[in-house]
């Protein structure tokens, strides 16, 4: 893992992952570089921290988990691995199936029976790049490479590598195996020339061009790119729907969120899953629509129906400086008086924002957008934000702060419970920023957040947890409401749509040894958000629990 640019192990414990345990505190011992080794006490945070560390830091992480149980623990999180675009080795120990006395690591305990499965890696099959068992014919060395090559190899992906105790036990003496680098790490595809020559002169020609993002900040150099190529242009950058990734800075006056699309002549979706929602705001069937994507036909979904003008395979960074060249030689000038005009259209968006949450301010209980307001006002040039908020959370709209890139990770897929796993691990691989995380009440639970809390205390990587405390499910109540607004459960009082009693999640996080506060009044909302980011200076994880009226009921 070492030779393939593993820095940081994620471990959860299990009887036959001990060999991990050893050959870490044996090279450390000697004087050899070795993974850090960082335990959390449940693999659903330990593989989003992974995913977190990864983004925040473009290196590979890894994880351990114990056999088939542990595997099925990373549960959402395996979901959130493959849409993430990031290399992650998940590895699990497998159980040893050898006669109880034949070799060292054979069958000593009854467990081991119950744990044995026909096919363990096909729990996670779907949703890898590449899977492999190891087995005792294998060089663990090739085995580790080859998995480490897949997962860097664009685009990047999750591998899963399952352990047999016996296997991992056996003795190996000298052995020499190519590392990932001598495999080699593919480079990325470059963009089609004539592509790129096209739709550089349909972006010069157009009359209002726009670039729908999400993914392509995974890698921060493009997002420079970006900006020269979006105000050479005077063009439009939007966010899609399931955006991930700071691929744009959100305080720049070409920045317009989320706008409707089908006015737009010339759409560029660039490395985007989920660009827009079909229907009358996407663009219309007169529009050039060109996606450029390291997988431009999405193969990892199924049914996909969005059209397209031309599909380029090439990563962002890359497709980004072709087209900027074309435009360039183009001979195009700055297009002033559009630029002007999306940077009116900004100005309004943030003033409507904090007029909004202006009027709400001292309602009670407290209402969504004056907690969000608090939030952006409180994110500072240190900050990092983490996002696990659905869409229809007013957090979006509160983020003006945030400039220049990798400072703002949403979850890229629709698994609940990514936040605090992933702010530990962001934290862990930008040790110098402050990281901020903001998940509702319902996703913070899904979580297994007390593990996270308290693997930051033990390693010393705080984040700030802000929780919009609801005590609601919007899929149980407005959801339910929408698809049954005359049914029996809306009238029934939506039974399974609330968690009242709800949790003291400010006593659970003191419990897990950080700081915890609830607050009720909208008065202290901003105080008690900067306690707990000077908390987190301070070196001491914060949780921050607010409480808000419940949806579509009164409390």
């Amino acid at each position: 893992m070492t030779a393939g640019g593993v820095e940081v192990l994620f471990f959860t414990s299990g009887s036959e992952l001990a060999f991990y345990q050893e050959a870490i505190a044996r090279a450390r011992a000697q004087g050899r570089t070795a993974p850090r080794l960082v335990l959390l006490t449940h693999e659903v945070p330990a593989l989003n921290a992974a995913l977190g560390y990864a983004a925040a830091t473009g290196r590979p992480a890894a994880t351990a988990a114990h056999v088939d149980v542990g595997t099925q623990h990373y549960g959402s999180a395996i979901h959130s691995a493959m849409r993430g675009g990031l290399p992650v080795l998940i590895t699990a120990g497998a159980p040893p199936v050898g006669l109880p006395g034949t070799r060292r690591g054979a069958r000593d305990a009854s467990h081991f029976w119950v744990q044995d499965l026909y096919d363990q890696n096909g729990i996670v099959r779907q949703y890898m790049k590449w899977e492999h068992r190891l087995e005792m014919q294998d060089n663990p060395g090739l085995a580790t490479s080859r998995a480490l090559q897949v997962a860097r190899t664009a685009p990047c992906g999750p591998v899963y590598l399952s352990l047999p105790r016996e296997v991992a036990l056996a003795p190996q003496g000298e052995i020499e195996f190519p590392t990932a680098d001598e495999l080699g790490i593919a480079r990325p595809a470059a963009p089609d020339p004539e592509a790129i020559e096209e739709l550089a002169k349909r972006l010069v020609a157009a009359a209002n061009p726009a670039i729908v993002v999400s993914g392509s900040g995974r890698d921060p150099a493009s997002v420079p790119l970006l900006v020269e190529l979006a105000e050479l242009l005077g063009m439009a950058v939007v966010d899609s729907s399931s955006r991930s990734y700071h691929s744009f800075p959100m305080d720049h006056p070409l920045y317009q969120a989320t706008i409707p699309l089908n006015d737009m002549d010339v759409v560029v979706a660039l490395d985007a899953e989920v660009p827009w929602m079909p229907g009358p705001k996407a663009p219309s069937a007169k529009a050039y629509v060109a996606v450029i994507d390291e997988d431009p036909v999405k193969l990892k979904i199924p049914t996909y129906e969005f059209q397209a003008s031309v599909r380029v395979t090439a990563n962002a960074t890359g497709a980004l400086r072709a087209l900027l060249r074309a435009v360039r030689n183009l001979g195009v000038e700055k297009n002033g008086n559009r630029a002007e005009r999306w940077a009116g259209a900004s100005q309004a968006r943030k003033d409507k924002a904090r007029a909004e949450a202006r009027a709400v301010a001292m309602k009670s209980p407290i209402d969504p957008l004056h907690l969000a307001s608090c939030i952006g006002e409180l994110l500072d040039e240190n900050c990092v934000l983490v996002d696990d908020t659905l869409t229809h959370n007013p957090m979006y709209g509160y983020l003006h702060c945030l400039g220049g890139a990798a400072r703002y990770f949403h979850n890229p897929g629709s698994a609940g419970g990514w936040g605090p796993g992933v702010a530990l691990g962001v934290k862990l691989g930008m040790p110098q920023r402050d990281v901020v995380m903001v998940t509702g009440d319902g996703f913070w639970m899904y979580g297994s957040p007390t593990a996270a809390l308290w693997s930051a205390c033990k390693y010393g990587a705080p984040f700030l947890s802000v929780i919009f405390q609801n005590r609601s499910y919007s899929t149980g109540t407005r959801a339910t409401a929408a698809l049954y607004p005359d049914g029996h459960a809306v009238r029934g009082g939506l039974d399974g749509g609330y968690f009242d009693p709800p949790m003291d999640f400010a006593l659970e996080a003191q419990a897990a040894g950080a700081h915890g506060e609830n607050v009720r009044e909208p008065g202290e909302v901003a105080a008690a958000l900067r306690r707990g980011l000077d908390k987190v200076r301070a070196g001491v994880p914060a949780v921050v629990s607010v409480w808000l009226p419940r949806l579509l009921q009164d409390d």
